[in-house]
């Protein structure tokens, strides 16, 4: 019974990824902690498994449909890349509680940021012809890029989450660009930050390939639609998805 539900909820953190460009990392590791039962140091690089992998799939579509901005993709994957390494080593010295503590204060602060932000280009780097000026940028880039990064090894995430927000309110990409760039630097964070932990830890094999197989279900199915949706409905569900996680976690963790 724990399985069945575990799996029906990878569906759902497919779906998320697919829909969003992001979030179904902040499902993936409450549902391998709280019902699939994972200690934290084998949930983080599970969860970085099926996030990659899920992401991966979900981008195909995305990428079909134009809406990456692959030089933006590539200095987020360049500076998180290192970091993510710093974030597994202070994962590996925390106890399993702080982890999750931090990581449900995080989705606390990102989901209302979110949701109180106006989408607006008030932040000096839109481009004359409407799009993004990355060189002006740059710093802001390489600065939340390596945030993400540490981010991505510290608690397991992809970083979508707080990819979005950052690529539509910090560099001013139109939400749907920032979806689909999320999604392809979701996939260089996680296989990054799964190598991190090659070696300090075993995963189960049947779990993990169950879960990520429902989760690519639900990231394939999703992502089409993902596309089509308006984006301020896109930014409110984003918002409020982010919200009720971060509430469960941190009533989970103060019961325990």
């Amino acid at each position: 019974m724990t399985l069945m539900a575990t799996l029906v909820l990878a569906l759902l953190v497919g779906g998320a990824l697919g829909l969003l460009g992001g979030g179904g990392s902040i499902l993936a590791l409450p549902v391998l902690v709280f019902v699939a039962g994972l200690p934290t140091t084998s949930a983080v690089p599970m969860s970085l498994l099926v996030v990659g992998c899920s992401a991966a799939v979900a981008s195909v579509s995305r990428i079909r449909a134009g809406h990456v901005h692959w030089r933006i993709a590539g200095v987020f994957a360049v500076t998180g890349a290192a970091a993510t390494y710093g974030g597994a080593l202070v994962n590996r010295r925390l106890e399993p509680r702080l982890v999750l503590a931090g990581f449900g204060i995080l989705l606390v602060v990102t989901g209302a940021r979110m949701f109180l932000d106006r989408p607006a280009r008030r932040n000096g780097c839109a481009a004359p012809d409407g799009g993004t000026e990355l060189r002006r940028c740059l710093p802001r880039a390489v600065a939340v890029g390596a945030l993400v990064g540490f981010l991505t090894g510290l608690f397991g995430v992809g970083g979508g989450f707080l990819i979005v927000p950052a690529l539509t309110v910090v560099l001013g990409l139109p939400i749907a660009t920032a979806a689909g760039t999320a999604l392809v630097i979701i996939v260089l964070n996680s296989f990054s930050g799964l190598m991190s932990w090659l070696g300090h830890v075993d995963l189960d094999p049947l779990l993990a390939g169950s879960f990520t197989a429902c989760a690519l279900l639900g990231a394939a199915a999703a992502a089409p639609v993902g596309c089509r949706l308006p984006a301020k409905a896109l930014r409110r569900a984003f918002s409020v998805f982010v919200l009720a996680v971060a509430g469960f976690v941190l009533v989970r963790v103060a019961a325990a």
